[in-house]
């Protein structure tokens, strides 16, 4: 998928925002001229439910893709809010073991004194 700047992501939503406003136009274009009596048949009173299904078809696609595109900007972005977050955090101090008491270790007869039995 392409990586669209802040200024091509929101052209997208403006341009799908307005083919939203134009299908909602058609909508009430079509009642307006079923509300004047001059068409009777039943696909004239079918259209307006037409032109929804498509608009909603539509929708699914691209936002099904705006979905995609915005989970990876959010993934993207967060890795730069957490490499900074870090960076205000400082250099961190070595982590110390905390096993619980620690044990001695038991060293064999003759191991070190390279006494051989």
């Amino acid at each position: 998928m392409a990586v669209l700047d802040v200024i091509q992501k929101a052209e997208v939503y403006e341009r799908l925002s307005a083919l939203n406003r134009e299908f909602s136009a058609i909508v009430q274009h079509l009642r307006a001229l079923q509300q004047t009596g001059l068409f009777q048949s039943k696909a004239s009173k079918l259209f307006s439910s037409f032109t929804q299904e498509l608009q909603a078809e539509i929708n699914q696609e691209f936002l099904e893709d705006l979905h995609q595109l915005e989970l990876d900007d959010w993934g993207r972005h967060g890795r730069v809010r957490e490499k900074w977050e870090k960076y205000l955090r400082g250099p961190e101090e070595p982590k110390k073991r905390i096993d619980g008491p620690r044990r001695k270790s038991k060293k064999r007869k003759g191991a070190d004194t390279g006494q051989i039995k």
